[in-house]
């Protein structure tokens, strides 16, 4: 079954973000599904293509871990500023854009801190990717 592309302006959410948080697709590429620029799965560069989840829940997040300690041990969110190293997973090998396999709504993104962040809404719904 086909799944819908993923365009700039997709929402996200981060299993560890409490807020959802937009994808920032840069038209470099000049590949546009329904006027706006297709994802790749290397738009995963923190705070250019993917923007922060409001605060961050995650214990492995070292900002998390030094507020908590300063709050004398109460658990203390952080703003929840991605650390995305690895490309989304698992693409889309069959649709490539300027050869690099496009983002479909099955694809994830990994944080360092744990979170597994996900596309809510791909941003242009009449667009499938086959």
């Amino acid at each position: 079954m086909p799944t819908p592309a993923v365009t700039n302006g997709a929402l996200l959410q981060c299993s560890f973000g409490v807020a959802p948080s937009s994808l920032i697709v840069l038209p470099e590429n000049r590949v546009s599904a329904v006027n706006m620029p297709a994802a790749t799965i290397e738009d995963n560069k923190p705070l250019l293509n993917i923007l922060p989840f409001g605060m961050c829940m995650s214990e492995s997040n070292p900002e998390v871990v030094a507020l908590t300690a300063a709050a004398m041990g109460v658990f203390t969110p952080a703003p929840c500023i991605p650390v995305t190293t690895e490309p989304w997973a698992p693409g889309t090998p069959t649709v490539t854009i300027a050869g690099i396999p496009a983002v479909d709504t099955n694809c994830k993104l990994m944080c360092e801190w744990g979170g597994i962040i996900g596309i809510v809404t791909p941003s242009q719904m009449t667009v499938t990717v086959p």
